[in-house]
């Protein structure tokens, strides 16, 4: 399935190589999965054999998983949208693109493309069997009978129909997202599609109680899933034709690269601010020191560190009359939270955070409701 995460979208993850430049990580827990299918079949045959064919079908599997990702990777980058990662977890892989489609249509084709891969492999692997002369009949085919190849065949055609079950964001659900936006706003079309993904993802928790447990940690992912992908598309919608300058906070305080660490100290303690833009005597900024630099700062040298020592030198910068959704795009994918603001001239004008985009996309969707309820209203900020 496709996401729109950070650069490394989960703790706890190993890199295992990069392919047609894109990284692929394996969770811990997906680790913890093969020891557990190593041990599961060892206590039921006690073969060595045996353990290591259930251990390299999961491999497969979860190879096929790996394959569906970069289906959709490579299509989104054929729109110009890069992937960041792709990693593998107990319940399937995560695609991590910087963002979505903005047309629908191509969205559509992102998303189809993942199924569309398992149902390539499911049909070679049934060629593979039929020139061959190993195919069995459709009655006799079962996930737990069978040869490797054709367990492998059924579970790619079952992969490629679960994924297009329309519970977003899972790739069905994306394109039920997409399709829906055809015909009415982002926003009401994002928000059925999660609702009906939320849904859907109620009924597969009630089946994981009484059938299979592993449902239930579908349902968890799929109902946080809908949540979170509903609120980016709200929130995107809202910050569309707003500038940095209308967010950035403009009374700042800055610092020296030689200032001792308890001047930060000090500016913390008696405002808001908690993190600074570092100047250089020129008037240029050279760095910047966050709070959590300046509490790493503390543990190292106490408060009679210098700031240069601690900021941090490779950090954005944004300008003031840049849309304010491609600043947060940024953020996004560099997994930062500040930005200096400057001015056509290269000069400091202010300081956006996650914080002040929170805070005027909270102030804009409640206008946003007050002009739906009240046409004739004031002005939208």
């Amino acid at each position: 399935m496709a996401s729109r995460t950070s650069e490394k979208a989960f703790g706890w993850s190993w890199r295992v190589g990069v392919f047609a430049g894109i990284a692929v990580y394996v969770h811990a827990t997906f680790v913890i999965l093969i020891l557990w299918i190593a041990l599961s079949y060892w206590l039921s045959t006690h073969s060595v054999a045996a353990m290591l064919e259930g251990v390299g079908f999961i491999l497969a599997l979860f190879g096929c998983v790996v394959l569906h990702e970069f289906g959709h990777a490579l299509t989104a980058r054929r729109y110009g949208i890069r992937t960041r990662s792709i990693t593998l977890l107990p319940i399937g892989g995560v695609a991590s693109l910087e963002k979505m489609p903005d047309d629908p249509r191509h969205e559509i084709l992102v998303a189809l493309a993942g199924p569309a891969v398992n149902i390539v492999i499911g049909l070679g692997i049934w060629v593979l069997l039929r020139l061959s002369g190993a195919a069995a009949g459709l009655g006799d085919l079962g996930l737990t009978s069978g040869s490797f190849l054709e367990r492998l065949m059924l579970l790619n055609f079952m992969l490629a129909g679960f994924n297009l079950i329309p519970a977003f964001p899972m790739d069905g659900g994306r394109v039920l997202r997409a399709w829906l936006s055809l015909r009415m706003d982002p926003v009401r079309a994002t928000r059925a599609a999660a609702s009906i993904g939320q849904a859907l993802a109620l009924f597969l928790g009630l089946l994981g109680l009484f059938y299979n447990p592993f449902l239930l940690f579908i349902a968890l992912f799929v109902w946080i899933g809908a949540a979170a992908e509903s609120g980016t598309t709200e929130l995107r919608t809202v910050l569309q034709g707003v500038t940095v300058d209308q967010a950035m906070r403009r009374e700042i305080h800055t610092l020296s690269p030689e200032d001792r660490l308890s001047h930060a100290v000090e500016l913390t303690l008696a405002g808001s601010q908690k993190d600074f833009p570092v100047v250089d005597p020129r008037g240029r900024v050279v760095g910047i020191l966050t709070h959590l630099d300046l509490l790493r700062g503390l543990r190292e040298s106490a408060e009679t560190g210098r700031v240069a020592e601690f900021m941090r030198t490779d950090f954005e910068r944004a300008h003031a009359r840049e849309p304010l959704q491609a600043v947060f795009d940024r953020l996004q994918a560099c997994g930062c939270r500040v930005v200096p603001v400057l001015d056509h001239s290269g000069s400091l004008v202010g300081l956006l955070d996650l914080d002040n985009i929170s805070e005027l996309f909270q102030i804009r969707a409640a206008l946003r409701e007050h002009h739906t309820a009240h046409p004739s209203g004031g002005r939208l900020l």
